[in-house]
């Protein structure tokens, strides 16, 4: 197959997930307009903090199309394993510092963000059993949702160890480049489709899936 077919064929199958969902509008219209996956986060010490009540009633009207992730940072298996029986979550994301062994063992799939500094080695990944790897930008102060980009020469090298999701700081002006570079599996938004933390702005969700249009089937 020529290369230019394969990326081709390979970029049409992008699947775009859409992350801080804290609201049923936001959500059904994220849904509506195209979105593969909605990430609820559940980790308190972010502006997009969800309950597990909402985000159940919020899951719960979605299509079955739309798989719903949930955003854990830090948390104890037994709190992940409860919130998986209630919330109806069929991803999670650890978005902390778990070890290899903090991922494993779960009904769910699972994917594992990394914030890699400019330059720095993605080997320790392969000590991973992960459904993907989400790459994010790197602060020393937060574990995400900071708009910060991600190393994409990280990313691409993280595509020899897992599929790649790639996050950070990525919107409607960005978004196109991003996925030439690196052809990622997937790709998360959060911020940049925001009009304030938590709350997304329909004009710019239009925008986004009108960037990506060329590159999903």
């Amino acid at each position: 197959m020529p290369c230019e077919t394969y990326w081709k064929n390979w970029i049409m199958n992008l699947v775009v997930k859409i992350c801080g969902i804290t609201n049923p509008d936001d959500a059904l219209r994220c849904a509506e307009t195209g979105a593969d996956a909605l990430g609820f986060i559940f980790y308190e010490g972010s502006p997009r903090w969800i309950s597990p009540e909402s985000a159940e009633r919020i899951i719960g009207h979605l299509p079955p199309s739309v798989t719903p992730v949930g955003v854990f940072v830090n948390e104890s298996r037994p709190t992940i394993e409860r919130m998986i029986r209630e919330t109806g979550i069929r991803v999670i994301q650890l978005s902390g510092d778990e070890t290899p062994d903090d991922c494993k063992g779960y009904s769910v799939k699972v994917w594992k963000a990394f914030r890699f500094r400019h330059g720095e080695n993605v080997e320790r990944a392969r000590d991973y059993a992960l459904d993907a790897a989400l790459l994010d930008g790197f602060r020393s102060d937060k574990f995400g949702g900071t708009g910060t980009p991600a190393d994409q020469t990280a990313a691409i090298a993280m595509k020899n160890i897992h599929r790649v999701v790639l996050a950070g700081g990525l919107n409607p002006s960005n978004i196109s480049d991003a996925v030439r570079t690196v052809s990622p599996f997937a790709v998360d938004i959060n911020s940049g489709i925001e009009s304030e933390a938590g709350k997304k702005d329909p004009s710019k969700i239009a925008a986004l899936f009108n960037a990506l249009k060329e590159f999903r089937t």
